[in-house]
């Protein structure tokens, strides 16, 4: 999967029994994920921060909030240096999760929570969170099939969680598992430089003979010292790389043709000859152009056309 795809913050509250206890999850890494969103439409996680860090009359947490801009853990999961720690995300006397995971998931799973509606844009927050627990997934070897409950799975009688939040944007849980399966499928694009290789010696000197040399002629016919220079030069780049010696005797090293002289000769000559010979009708004359490019091309890094 994609591992550097968003950033992940870490901000965490001051350590109090009623929201972050400071003690280790008992599993040690997470044992399964639990999705939850946070019933409060608009709320960032920044505001759930400020809420948790000041919270005084009730326990409840959860390590992580993720809206449409950021990724925020605010008690330590396990993705960064820090050990994962306890938060109180589902109750202690509801036993689903002991009958499907052997343990209380405040003990041994992380509470993601999932911000949505108001001014957030759920869709790409729905997109952070899915990319969340992929990451969580990849690291700790979880299936998401499997380890993903939702709140409401977990406590049907009270929440409604992470479900309230999908509906919002035409999803469902299992749309959800399946994104994350998916996304700790995607892999980074690898973007691969066309191999450079040496321009034919055939097809320089014919550049040189049917289209630089009389070009330079005609410079220097205008006392054009500047075309000359840069005519003299392109020729030599074009021996270059075709590895043709610049002086009689010496070997000639090779050099990648630069791109800027691929565009001035495409644009200026072989371009051209190209359409004047589409209008002829001369399939084999077109060829030729197209040939004479990609070589120039190949020569040069550029990818074919």
């Amino acid at each position: 999967m994609i591992k550097n795809k968003y950033p992940i913050e870490r901000r965490y509250i001051n350590k109090r029994q009623n929201v972050r206890p400071g003690t280790r999850l008992v599993s040690g890494t997470p044992g399964f994920l639990v999705a939850h969103d946070t019933g409060n439409p608009g709320a960032t996680a920044d505001n759930h921060f400020n809420y948790f860090q000041t919270l005084i009359n009730r326990s409840a947490s959860a390590q992580v909030f993720i809206d449409d801009k950021k990724i925020l853990e605010i008690i330590p999961t396990g993705t960064g240096p820090d050990p994962a720690e306890r938060a109180w995300h589902v109750l202690y006397n509801v036993t689903t999760d002991n009958k499907l995971y052997g343990d209380d998931a405040n003990d041994i799973a992380l509470g993601v929570e999932l911000c949505y509606g108001g001014k957030i844009n759920t869709l790409d927050a729905y997109k952070r969170f899915v990319w969340y627990l992929a990451y969580c997934c990849d690291m700790w070897k979880l299936n998401p099939l499997t380890h993903i409950p939702s709140h409401k799975q977990l406590d049907p009688t009270r929440k409604s969680d992470v479900d309230q939040a999908l509906k919002t944007i035409g999803k469902t849980l299992k749309d959800l598992l399946y994104d994350v399966a998916r996304e700790m499928q995607e892999e980074p694009a690898v973007i691969v430089a066309p191999t450079v290789v040496q321009l034919p010696a055939n097809v320089a000197q014919t550049l040189i003979d049917d289209y630089v040399s009389p070009a330079w002629f005609a410079a220097r016919e205008v006392g054009d010292s500047v075309g000359t220079l840069h005519l003299h030069n392109l020729a030599n780049n074009l021996r270059l790389a075709a590895c043709i010696p610049l002086q009689p005797g010496s070997v000639a090293p090779f050099t990648q043709l630069p791109k800027s002289n691929v565009q001035e000769l495409v644009f200026r000559w072989l371009s051209p000859g190209w359409m004047a010979a589409k209008v002829k009708g001369d399939k084999t004359a077109m060829s030729f152009y197209n040939n004479t490019a990609n070589h120039l091309r190949a020569a040069a890094g550029m990818p074919k056309e």
